[in-house]
């Protein structure tokens, strides 16, 4: 997926998986666009308790896209991936620096570098690690079919493996999703927790064999199946127009034309992999909101006030149910705060991870 010079992977016997694996100015909503009927998420009402928000100032801290030449583009990429075997599934995993641990968990239709902007700036002083989910970048199709679950237990054996003991955790989306699911079915592993626009609220629901919403996902994996493949393999040239990346990237980032070339190529490669079907059932499907009052750590919400795929107000309901839990909005930025908004993001994470 990753053809660019420095991300594509390889591992010490060849660029193959090893032989024997099976495979979130002003903080307020603003106006945001509806999706189409026939996508558009099940509303969720909240309780009416307080929600603790941080607000914090706009300034050049708070630019949209990099500030300067980001600290990823002078990495090679290439040294700091490996392959993990994590019960018979092979795991492209990349890891870079040394100190308190941070694991980023990238969402559907994502991959490791969507934490690009993070993991180059934060590695001079933590020890950072991202995966490709296993059926998505890298990462060959699982041997056991797709879950939350399954993720998450996953993500569990892949720190026993690396040696990591009660880490952050930062997820986005669907990735928001898993890393919840970890906080509350492995709590030793977890440290901190980080939602960054997390899916498991309105994109949750309760049945996937019925009417319009089967049809929807049919239509799309149909979609997928065509497309999504020919937008990976033509990611650098769709990237270097600005009107091509908005029709590539405009729901799920605010401004698609102010975000880097070479970011947007990125982001582009994710597409058409083979997990996204089964992942998109399985994360449609998992009920979160009666367990969420089991993560004990403290946890912070980070969204975008203008995310088209998971709106704000399901921050909110993280938040109240959520026991030690607070929560961060940009205004004018989409799903993916941590790319639109990377250094405003890095240093509201390094003030809440300590």
């Amino acid at each position: 997926m990753f053809d660019a010079p420095g991300l594509t992977p390889t591992c010490a016997g060849g660029g193959t998986p090893p032989a024997g694996c099976a495979r979130r100015a002003r903080l307020r909503a603003a106006p945001r666009c509806p999706l189409p009927r026939r996508c558009r998420l099940r509303a969720v009402s909240a309780p009416a308790e307080t929600v603790s928000v941080t607000r914090i100032p706009f300034g050049e801290s708070s630019a949209y896209g990099p500030v300067g030449r980001s600290p990823w583009l002078d990495i090679d990429w290439r040294a700091h991936q490996r392959w993990v075997d994590v019960a018979g599934n092979a795991v492209n995993t990349v890891e870079i620096g040394s100190g308190p641990p941070i694991v980023f968990i990238h969402g559907l239709s994502g991959c490791w570098p969507n934490w690009l902007e993070q993991m180059g700036a934060l590695s001079a002083s933590n020890r950072v690690i991202a995966m490709d989910l296993p059926g998505f970048g890298h990462s060959p199709m699982p041997a056991e079919p797709i879950s939350m679950e399954g993720y998450a237990r996953t993500l569990d054996g892949l720190l026993g493996e690396l040696g990591v003991g009660p880490a952050a955790l930062v997820g986005n989306s669907m990735g928001g999703l898993i890393a919840a699911e970890t906080a509350i079915s492995f709590p030793a592993r977890v440290g901190r927790l980080v939602l960054v626009s997390a899916a498991g609220i309105s994109t949750q629901r309760e049945s996937m064999t019925s009417g319009r919403a089967f049809s929807a996902v049919m239509g799309l994996e149909r979609t997928l199946a065509t497309g999504g493949g020919f937008m990976a393999s033509r990611s650098d040239a769709l990237a270097r127009h600005r009107r091509l990346r908005e029709a590539g990237l405009g729901l799920i980032v605010a401004h698609p034309r102010d975000l880097s070339p070479s970011l947007a190529s990125e982001l582009i490669r994710g597409a058409g992999k083979p997990g996204f079907m089964p992942a998109l059932r399985s994360m449609l499907g998992h009920d979160l909101r009666s367990r969420l009052g089991l993560i004990a750590c403290p946890t912070l919400g980070v969204w975008g006030a203008s995310d088209r795929a998971v709106p704000v107000r399901d921050g909110e309901v993280f938040t109240r149910l959520i026991p030690d839990a607070r929560e961060v909005i940009f205004e004018d930025t989409g799903h993916l705060s941590m790319l639109e908004r990377p250094a405003a993001f890095n240093a509201l994470l390094g003030e809440f991870l300590g």
